[in-house]
Formats: C-alpha cells, structure tokens, sequence
C-alpha cells in the first residue's frame, strides 16, 4: 500500500503517486511527457506537445460556461534532481521513495520532487475531474524550469490563448504571490598548472552536515555554502600551515540549490598534519558559534588518503583556487526598498569543480530589479577578470512586476477568505518563476501564483504538508467555479 492511498484529495495524490515513478530531471523529461499525453488521451481531451517539449491539455468548458475567459492552469513537469551523498538511487529509472511523517510527505534521502509535481498533479486532477465547473482551460506544463526555463523561453505564441493564469509552482501556502525575481546564470572557467605528485600527506577535507536549500526562496535564511566554509578553511591551512597543494576540489551539484557538501583532496608537508586537524577543529567549533542553531549538524573533517594522486595542482594555482573562492560573492546582496523583507538581489555560489582543464564554478543570481541583476553580474565578470578565468552568462530571465489591481488577484483573495474566514497574504518572491517570461512573451496577461506548502525544495530535506495540499485543492476549485460564472 502505498503512503499516499489515503490522502485527499484522493485524485490529486493519485497522480502524484505516478509521477513520482517517472524519470523527469531536468533536461530529460521524455517519460513524463508520454504520461501526460497517454493521460490526456484517455480522458479523451486534445493535447499537444510543441517543438521545445512543453504540453498543453485543453479541456472544453462545463456546460453552460462557454463565454467564461479561458484559463491557464500552469506548472512544469521537471524537478531538482539531488540526494545525500550517501543515498544509493538512480534517477534516470528509480522512483522516488517517499515517506509519511506526521502531516508531512518526505523522501528518503533524495529530492521529492513536490516542486512541481505536485502543481502538476492538480492541473492534470482538475482536466480528469467533471464534476468541477469551469470556463475553458488549458492546462500548460513546460520543461526544463530548473535549470534554464527552456521550455517558457521557446513557449511560441499560439500555442496557448488565455490571458488568465494561474502558476501552480508556489510552496507557501496562504500566500497569493503576483511578483517574482529575473535571474541568470554564470559559468567560470579558469585555466591552472597541474604537476607531478612529488610526495606528502595527503588528506581529503570535507564540509558536509548542511541544510542547503533553494538558492532563491530561502537565500536570506543565511544557512552556510559549503563551498564558501571550505574556501575559507583551505584559505588558513595555507597562510597558516605555509604549503597546501589541491589534488582535486568540489562542491554543490545543483546552480538553484545551496550547496550542502563539499570536499577538496590536498597535499601537505607530512610533520603538519597535526596541525592541520587541530586548524579544523578550531574552525569547526568556530562554524558552529556562527550558524548556532542554523547549521547545528555541520561537520568538518579530515580523513586520509591511501591512493597517491597522479598529478596535483601547484602551489600557486592551489593558492588561485582558494582565493577565488574567497573573493566571490554568495547570499543576500540587497534587500527591496519598496516591499519589506523581500530580497531584492542575491547570489548563490551553487557549483565547483575541478576538471581536467581547470576549474569550473557555477553562479546564479536573481533580482526583482533587471539594472541590480546586471550590476551583480558584472562583479562576477570583473572577477573573472581579474583570476584569468573564461566566463560565460547565459540569457537571463525576466521577472514578474506585480500588478495590485489584478482581477485575477481579487477573486483568489475574495475565495481565499469566504472558505478560510481570514486573508491570504500577497506577495513577491525572491526566485524565479516562469510567469516573468509569459509577462514578456505575451504582453498584458492576468496572472496569480499559488500552492501548498512545500518546505526545503531542492534539497534531500524537500516535504509537502499534506493538510494544505487539501486546502489549495478546495482553493483551485473556488476559483475556477467564480470565474465559470463570468461573462
């Protein structure tokens, strides 16, 4: 029996019990599109899939309610793709194990995948159910929303005609949100000398033991980068112990995720091992003063290494890798002047590596304010600049101005407070949201984002509280039959 038989809206978790067998990371989301098409053929309602991958299933609407405006249902069908380095799962083919805590769905050990699955598995409940009564709909899930938005950015007109929508990919519930931040990424490339493994003790140091989390929704908790915790270790074990060469370095796996491990192999004088673990306890008790409750399962160790390294870095680009990881920013960089405790622009330090070449870093930054997200990544140019790394930014994407007087926005507030006899709250957020680009795309559209509460996505921690994905079940369902009624 599965842990979700039990649960309502029965039609909802019945779905999310399918998706979460299918393969769908990012960029390789052909499964579960041949579900949703194979789905929407058996409920006997047109859909298509366009040339990026994205698909729409348009359902007629209810008797009666044909002159109401057609309605976008949208979500996508990709999710964050990580687990704990100690979890063995294969997510080209495993399902996602998942398990019951309370009025909380969790996984074990990897991602769930609630991000946006769940938002999916409403769309596609409210297409199969025909008793709810609505205007026409669409019901729109793109691909590769993770990594890239490629499937809003190649969305082509046409292809959907509302000009209402309702964005399902929000993880707060109680919270209508008509805002979200642009973002963008940048990849560094530095060139470094490597040589010959002339003998030493060598140690491979590991920060491990953090939360991690979305690099957008919860940058301003202020929960350590693992990456960022090693930098500054191996920036003492050099000054302090005098020689430090890098045999391999790395950390973090996702660009939209905080970085939650990382680890560098290196090679010291064998008569300063002693110090060196003394260093590491000293930063570590200093660590947890910092984060206290925060990060109160940090951990940073040392353990030996029994292979020798074929080839190591030099000391000096040992010693450009440390300060490079030093000087680049990582966190909150402004708060918004006009909306209180919204984060206006951000960075996250998400990935480094050290690959054949050279080093490879992964940045990706956000701000509600397209002038700040440039300026924020011109830093990251001009230190680029400064190491002799390549860089290469991909596209950014906009964010979404929020729009008050949105009638769209009136009615969830309106339905929201008849079956919950108290407000819901309205805001921006501090991450991406693919209703930026549909802004940009197709011009004045109506649109609103909501969802249950979805905590820790894009981390092992991700969990979906069961009682409020019932409750923004009801919700979706209020507002549709409002605006059925419409002419």
């Amino acid at each position: 029996m599965s842990e979700l038989e039990d649960l309502e809206p029965k039609e909802v978790w019945k779905i999310f019990d399918e998706i979460r067998k299918i393969p769908r990371c990012s960029k390789h989301e052909e499964k579960i599109r041949e579900y949703v098409l194979a789905e929407a053929k058996k409920m006997g309602l047109d859909a298509e899939e366009d040339e990026t991958g994205n698909v729409v299933i348009r359902k007629p609407a209810t008797g009666g309610c044909e002159r109401a405006p057609t309605l976008i249902l949208q979500g996508h069908l990709d999710m964050v793709c990580d687990k704990n380095e100690a979890t063995e799962h294969d997510f080209s083919k495993d399902p996602i194990k998942i398990k019951r805590e309370g009025d909380w769905i969790t996984a074990d050990g990897t991602t769930l995948g609630a991000d946006n699955g769940i938002g999916v598995a409403m769309a596609m409940a409210v297409a199969e159910n025909d008793s709810i009564k609505h205007g026409p709909l669409e019901c729109l899930m793109t691909v590769d929303e993770e990594t890239g938005m490629t499937g809003a950015f190649g969305l082509k007109l046409g292809f959907v005609k509302g000009k209402q929508l309702i964005n399902l990919d929000t993880e707060d519930f109680g919270i209508i949100f008509i805002g979200c931040a642009g973002g963008g990424g940048s990849e560094l490339r530095m060139p470094l000398e490597f040589s010959r493994f002339e003998g030493g003790e060598t140690l491979k140091v590991r920060v491990a033991g953090l939360k991690g989390g979305h690099s957008g929704c919860e940058i301003h908790v202020g929960r350590a980068n693992s990456v960022k915790l090693l930098g500054r270790l191996l920036w003492k074990v050099a000054h302090r112990l005098g020689s430090i060469q890098i045999a391999d370095i790395r950390g973090g796996n996702k660009h939209n995720a905080i970085p939650r491990e990382a680890s560098a192999t290196i090679v010291i004088p064998p008569e300063k091992e002693k110090d060196l673990k003394a260093l590491l306890k000293e930063e570590l008790s200093a660590v947890k003063n910092e984060y206290g409750k925060v990060e109160p399962d940090v951990e940073i160790k040392a353990e030996e290494v029994t292979k020798e390294p074929e080839r190591v870095l030099t000391k000096e680009s040992s010693l450009k890798i440390i300060n490079l990881i030093q000087v680049l920013p990582h966190g909150v960089l402004a708060m918004s002047h006009e909306v209180p405790e919204l984060v206006e622009t951000s960075t996250n330090l998400a990935i480094l590596s050290l690959e054949e070449k050279g080093l490879e870093v992964m940045m990706s930054t956000r701000s509600s304010i397209e002038s700040a997200l440039e300026a924020a990544r011109e830093t990251i140019h001009a230190i680029a600049d400064a190491f002799g790394a390549e860089i290469e930014e991909e596209e950014a994407y906009p964010g979404w101005k929020p729009d008050i007087s949105s009638h769209l926005l009136q009615i969830a507030k309106d339905t929201f407070k008849k079956r919950f006899n108290h407000e819901a709250k309205v805001e921006a957020i501090h991450a991406g949201l693919e209703t930026g680009l549909f802004s940009k795309k197709f011009g004045k559209m109506d649109m609103i984002s909501i969802g249950p509460q979805i905590e820790h996505p894009h981390s092992p921690d991700e969990r979906v509280q069961i009682s409020t994905v019932e409750k923004s079940w009801k919700n979706l369902i209020d507002i549709l039959e409002t605006l059925a009624m419409e002419r």
